[in-house]
């Protein structure tokens, strides 16, 4: 894998800089390439053969650290067509959903492969991830991300496009011990995760709003099919330390979605009856949503993805894998 390699910067490889005030900057390396910066430039050829942690000095006389990029990092960086689900709410999907080595998961929603990268990772060669995207322009991003992230196409990783409620019935019955959805209804698709799924497999849900994390949970309720149902939030404040000076940064990681965690009942069976009364306005769905049949990104206030971007980024990818020597994505 590209990432765990320990031999010297090569060309095509990811780099990552850092300058004095900590400002990152990710570079692909090529034979005539140049960085160039507010701060400082110099050319590709003055790291290619280093080792990693070399510091390199610029013409201007500024220092940059040269490593290559952590995950979360690639992740933050790498060119992006749908909206990306964070490190943080990734690093949670892996402890919580309980992505072993070896397992077998079937993702849908797969975007821009930032999540898909952490799975892949998590299950190892002897996995099974099968992703499902809605859009073959997002799927292109994907591999090509996680292509260039590897340094080859992920043994264990199968993209196809489609609907989830379509082509997951096509993938066998019960036999993934894990399905993560990244949608805007995931209501809708969990009659077909709950056929997929081992009995006591887990399900992950990850969600933007409150009226689809509440929507979601009720469906799970109605469904009879469902136990062991958990939802949270997470957010992420670094801390600034140097000498006496210990206090919180100024900026942090907020709200970037819910998530949601479940685990399948086994065929015929009814999930225990629970020992706490629930409040009156929990009886139905009661949501001023319930009403809505169709949601779309625009409903829950999310940014549409122009398809110009789309093409750009895709452009850009195929023009990075050509410079890495890496398999055409859309293949």
């Amino acid at each position: 894998m590209q990432h765990r390699a320990r031999a010297q910067f090569k060309v095509g490889e990811l780099v990552q800089l850092t300058d004095p005030k900590g400002r990152l900057h990710t570079i692909q390396l090529s034979e005539k390439g140049f960085f160039n910066s507010s701060r400082g430039s110099f050319p590709h050829s003055a790291l290619i053969g280093k080792p990693e942690g070399t510091v390199v000095t610029a013409r201007e006389g500024t220092e940059f650290l040269a490593l290559r990029p952590l995950l979360k990092d690639y992740v933050l960086s790498m060119p992006r067509g749908a909206t990306i689900i964070y490190p943080k709410d990734c690093a949670q999907i892996v402890q919580y959903a309980d992505i072993f080595p070896g397992a077998r998961v079937l993702e849908a929603g797969v975007g821009s492969g930032g999540l898909s990268m952490s799975l892949l990772s998590a299950i190892g060669a002897d996995g099974k991830l099968t992703s499902i995207e809605r859009r073959q322009d997002f799927a292109t991003i994907a591999k090509a991300n996680a292509d260039m992230w590897f340094g080859y196409r992920h043994p264990a990783w199968d993209v196809q496009v489609g609907d989830f409620e379509q082509v997951a019935p096509t993938l066998g019955s019960h036999c993934w011990d894990r399905v993560v959805l990244d949608m805007l209804a995931p209501w809708e698709c969990l009659p077909a995760a709950y056929d997929a799924l081992v009995f006591g497999g887990v399900l992950c849900v990850y969600i933007a709003t409150v009226t689809q994390m509440s929507r979601t949970i009720e469906a799970m309720k109605n469904q009879q099919k469902w136990v062991a149902v958990h939802a949270w939030e997470t957010t992420e404040r670094q801390w600034h330390v140097e000498g006496l000076s210990v206090r919180p940064e100024h900026s942090m990681v907020g709200h970037t979605g819910f998530l949601i965690t479940a685990r399948t009942l086994a065929q015929g069976q009814k999930p225990p009856r629970r020992g706490l009364r629930p409040a009156p306005a929990a009886k139905g769905q009661g949501g001023q949503w319930d009403h809505v049949d169709t949601w779309e990104a625009k409903d829950l206030g999310e940014r549409t993805i122009a398809d110009k971007k789309v093409r750009k980024v895709t452009r850009d990818l195929m023009r990075r894998a050509e410079l890495a020597g890496l398999e055409d994505p859309h293949e």
